[in-house]
């Protein structure tokens, strides 16, 4: 007889406490201790005669969940815990720490959220029922150790009790898991953000909440064809594809709603979601499509800056849905999807990706008519198998060859030019509207006969004419044609396809859809316009001003919006003179992207500062020309057919010479290992698909910011456009897929007042559990001061590895350092972390205090090296 208890404590942060031995034994413990040591006796205490008779009954585990993370050294973290939701059920106990939905963790106490223990007959029995408790919880906010225990719970030496002290040390595998997404948290904050202070993108928050209508979705209903175009690219490849194309009486027709229908029209800001809910109904009612339009352009960076979805999802998502249809993409010759000239390598890489990820039909194209150009990704797209359609870009006045040195026998040269280096379609790429019927029929008439590959003719309406150069084209042998689906046509878009139809079943070359279908597709797309209204910039009637300035259809609107920035709103009729005579100045050339915007930077120059032509070319008046105009005078775009001016190159260039060999050739190839290499550390990724290295390749600044709001909002792309766009409204009701079968129920219950820190509670019920989001409200003034952070990449640059409090300062500015020094140390969650020189240095820059609070990150010292 003893008044001495005894339980033991094993293995590091897998604890057994005193609730352990409750388990086990049945004994409230802590009650027994204090009743021993108040001089009761073990019958007293614990109900039992003797220690003897104190039995064990199966087996207990216990562990705490910590705010840690297990990836940065189990440093504490700290914040609001968005979400909590415990497990419970047969075997299960908690014990309670700060773990609540609200809670708020602070640097300074200790970061235990919760205990669990498990209790069960057998011991494997005990680690399956904690495991499977881990599982169940949600703790959102702040990182845990929760999958670094699930880790621990599954490994052979903890499971056969071969582990020592160095266990952890020793098995860096337990740190191996991926972090959780939390994208409904992040769903959520992205819908509260925009709730309360609007989409950046639209200039003026609505007072009340716009009202849409559901858009309709078609009847299913098939259509059944012999064979289409895309059943004779996978038998007869794509030289097959080009004789069939041949041998069809019928106008073939593509559809560009999807790309630069609204690329003209919207500013290039169509979502996805809009465009992959009525893809089942062309592929089902619309197989006579040659292709759909659907990627490339302005799509491909639009996409990442604006939309915040990837433009690769996009292509996944179509090709997907419109497994019978093909796909068709834009491509700009050396400059792939970008603005630039990229190295030979990249543009290759970028095809070949592209065409893996869906795309069939590669239209192809040079902003100058440089063929020579064209050459690296024309041979890309031939390796792939998929369709080559090289493009030649109509400008000019065909029928007034007095006033362009556009003639026939130009088109008929590039054409055969074109032919030569192995392309399966001529493209004529009309992307201002300028070609008129009459000129169409000369033209196409000629292609089919000097050339004898099929043409494809793409125009905008810009000037109301589009429709009947379309059916003159018709008359001439043109074998396929762009429309945009009704609603999304006229203006500075393609012609509408229900009208072309309708003409063309009244001929011999009649198109063979069925029109209700297109009608009732085209319901869908007027419900969806609607809601892309703020970007509405386009045409409200036909201009017979295109003729004068030659501006392609995505520009025109662009062009406006940029004079409307500068004060120049009133001032068009001017802007539009200019335009024209800044092409004349540069010699009459192509006017495409990126060519295109060398004129508009120029005109809007000129304009600007009330510079005439003359003036622009006088020796005797200084010019600060655009960047863009140096560089495509100096040779960075190609070269236009003649060359430019010697006049204007002359006052750009000075005494430089022009460069007019092909820009590729002049660029290094691209190190892929290395730039992935970097994009892994800019990023901080273990992994990088080929796609996304591509997306870094073309736009490495614009993925990582990307990147940057992915992490911080989530896959917005599966959210509602108007929600997108608009934000909720109180008792709001979405349901958003993000992923296959996996669907978020979201309910806006309400705004809270704005608090005297400018921030807003928004209230939400997700999954039917309670949500609180809490965001600043940009209207209210108030602001927090963002901390600057350091760069990993930089070594003079001290970050601090963990957030907390400066508890000492141990250098001062001019100090020098040797390597290993103390430079400061920081106190959080009752520990102190000395922070200490890796190299020998000078101290340049101190940007904390003692007693400064500091986050993760942020910029603590500056260092400059000693030679410096």
């Amino acid at each position: 007889e003893t008044n001495e208890f005894f339980f033991i404590e094993v293995n590091p942060r897998i604890q057994v406490e005193h609730t352990v031995t409750e388990e086990v034994t049945g004994i409230d413990i802590v009650r027994a201790q204090i009743l021993l040591a108040e001089g009761k006796n073990i019958q007293e205490a614990t109900g039992k005669p003797n220690q003897a008779s104190i039995e064990l009954n199966g087996h207990a585990i216990q562990c705490r969940i910590t705010s840690e993370d297990p990836q940065n050294n189990f440093i504490p973290d700290y914040g609001r815990i968005t979400a909590y939701r415990g497990a419970t059920g047969m075997g299960i106990r908690l014990d309670g720490g700060t773990a609540y939905s609200g809670a708020f963790i602070t640097r300074h106490y200790d970061s235990l959220l919760e205990k669990v223990t498990a209790w069960a007959p057998t011991p494997e029995a005990a680690v399956a029922r904690i495991d499977r408790a881990l599982r169940e919880f949600r703790i959102r906010g702040v990182c845990t150790n929760i999958a670094f225990v699930e880790n621990l719970l599954k490994h052979p030496t903890f499971c056969n009790n071969t582990y020592s002290t160095s266990f952890i040390d020793t098995s860096p595998e337990l740190l191996d898991f991926t972090k959780r997404k939390d994208r409904a948290t992040k769903l959520l904050t992205y819908i509260s953000e925009i709730s309360v202070n609007g989409h950046p993108e639209i200039k003026q928050k609505s007072t009340s909440y716009p009202t849409f209508r559901s858009p309709i979705l078609p009847n299913n209903r098939k259509v059944k064809t012999h064979e289409n175009a895309s059943d004779v690219l996978n038998l007869g490849g794509p030289k097959g594809l080009s004789k069939w194309i041949l041998d069809q009486k019928q106008v073939l027709v593509t559809d560009t709603t999807m790309r630069d229908g609204h690329q003209s029209l919207l500013a290039t800001r169509m979502r996805t979601i809009d465009m992959n809910t009525i893809a089942p109904a062309y592929s089902q009612g619309l197989t006579q499509l040659f292709s759909v339009e659907c990627w490339g352009g302005a799509t491909f960076d639009v996409a990442y800056r604006f939309l915040q979805e990837c433009p690769w999802q996009r292509l996944k998502f179509l090709r997907k849905s419109m497994p019978n249809i093909l796909l068709q993409m834009l491509f700009r010759g050396a400059n792939a999807v970008g603005y630039t000239n990229y190295p030979d390598n990249v543009v290759e890489g970028f095809v070949a990706r592209a065409a893996e990820s869906g795309i069939d039909v590669f239209r192809v194209f040079d902003s100058l008519n440089w063929v020579e150009n064209m050459r690296i990704s024309m041979d890309a797209v031939l390796k792939t198998g998929k369709l080559l359609e090289a493009s030649i870009c109509y400008t000019g006045d065909l029928k007034n060859q007095s006033s362009s040195k556009y003639d026939l026998k130009y088109y008929i040269d590039m054409a055969k030019s074109l032919k030569k280096a192995g392309t399966h379609i001529i493209g004529l790429k009309d992307m201002a509207g300028l070609l008129k019927p009459e000129a169409a029929r000369l033209l196409i008439k000629a292609l089919k006969e000097e050339v004898g590959l099929p043409v494809h003719l793409h125009t905008h309406d810009s000037s109301g004419l589009a429709s009947a150069t379309i059916i003159a084209a018709a008359d001439s042998g043109v074998d396929i044609v762009d429309v945009a689906m009704d609603s999304f046509s006229g203006g500075t878009s393609q012609p509408c396809f229900g009208s072309i139809v309708s003409a063309l079943n009244e001929t011999d070359r009649k198109t063979g859809f069925n029109i209700e279908i297109i009608r009732d597709i085209n319901a869908y797309w007027e419900q969806i316009r609607s809601k892309y209204s703020d970007f509405e910039n386009g045409l409200r009637s036909p201009a017979s001003e295109i003729y004068l300035h030659e501006m392609p259809g995505g520009q025109f609107t662009n062009l406006k919006a940029q004079a409307k920035s500068l004060g120049l709103e009133d001032r068009w009729q001017q802007v539009a003179k200019t335009y024209a005579d800044v092409n004349q100045m540069f010699g009459d050339i192509v006017k495409v992207t990126p060519s295109s915007k060398v004129v508009g930077d120029m005109a809007l120059m000129m304009v600007a500062q009330d510079l005439t032509w003359e003036e622009v070319e006088n020796p005797d008046v200084e010019v600060n020309f655009p960047k863009s105009v140096v560089e495509m005078l100096r040779g960075d775009l190609g070269q236009p057919p003649g060359g430019f001016p010697k006049k204007i190159l002359r006052k750009v260039l000075k005494n430089d010479e022009p460069d007019t060999s092909r820009p590729g050739s002049r660029i290094p190839l691209a190190d892929i290992d290395l730039i992935r290499k970097s994009a892994k550390n800019t990023l901080g990724r273990a992994k990088l698909s080929e796609e996304e290295l591509n997306s870094f390749l073309m736009y490495p600044k614009v993925f990582e910011d990307f990147e940057k709001k992915r992490d911080l909002y989530g896959p917005v792309h599966c959210l509602p456009t108007e929600v997108f766009f608009h934000g909720m409204e109180p008792g709001q009701e979405i349901s958003p897929e993000i992923d296959p079968g996996k669907t978020l129920e979201i309910r806006l219950q309400a705004f809270g007042e704005t608090n005297d820190e400018g921030e807003v509670k928004v209230f939400f019920e997700l999954n039917g559990q309670p949500r609180i989001i809490r965001v600043r409200d940009k209207s209210s003034g108030s602001t927090d001061k963002a901390s600057k952070k350091a760069d990993i990449s930089n070594s003079n640059q001290v970050g601090s590895p963990m957030p907390g409090l400066v508890a000492s300062l141990n250098i001062v500015v001019g100090q020098k350092v040797k390597s290993g020094d103390l430079l400061l140390t920081i106190e959080a969650m009752k520990m102190e972390t000395g922070i200490y020189s890796e190299k020998d240095a000078i101290i340049e820059k101190i940007h904390v205090s003692v007693n400064s609070q500091i986050d993760a990150k942020d910029l603590l010292i500056e260092l400059k090296d000693m030679q410096d």
